[in-house]
C-alpha cells in the first residue's frame, strides 16, 4: 500500500519561505513508472500543480511559480521536498503531495494534505 505524508509548518509569515516534505512509503521515489508532485488548493479555488520531480530527479515547475519554487529529494529517506520563496497571504492553501503515473496526468495516490496559512 502506497502512502504519502506531508509535513512542515502550518504557519508561515509573508515574504518568508514555505518548506514542506513528503514522506513516501510502499514505493520508491526512484521507480521509473512514476513521478512525484506538489499540488495546492487555496480556499474556494481549484487544484494547482506546483511542480514535479521525476524518478531520475529531473524537475518541472509551473511557469507562474518557477522563479520561486524548488523541489528536491532525499532518496535515502524516500522523501521529496518543496520550497516556495517569498510567499504571500494569497498562497494560504492546503498543500498536497501526490504520485503521478509517468507520461500521464493520472494521480493515483495522494497525501492527506496539510494546511499552510501565510499570515503575520
Amino acid at each position: 500500500q502506497v502512502q504519502l505524508q506531508e509535513s512542515g509548518p502550518g504557519l508561515v509569515k509573508p515574504s518568508q519561505t514555505l518548506s514542506l516534505t513528503c514522506t513516501v512509503s510502499g514505493d520508491s521515489i526512484t521507480t521509473s513508472a512514476y513521478a512525484w508532485t506538489w499540488i495546492r488548493q487555496p480556499p474556494g479555488k481549484g487544484l494547482e500543480l506546483m511542480g514535479v520531480i521525476a524518478y531520475d530527479g529531473s524537475t518541472y515547475y509551473s511557469p507562474s511559480l518557477k522563479s520561486r519554487t524548488s523541489i528536491s529529494r532525499d532518496t535515502s529517506k524516500n522523501q521529496f521536498s518543496l520550497q516556495l520563496n517569498s510567499v504571500t497571504p494569497e498562497e494560504t492553501a492546503v498543500y498536497y503531495c501526490a504520485r503521478r503515473i509517468t507520461k500521464s496526468y493520472v494521480y493515483d495516490y495522494w497525501g492527506q494534505g496539510t494546511q499552510v496559512t501565510v499570515s503575520s
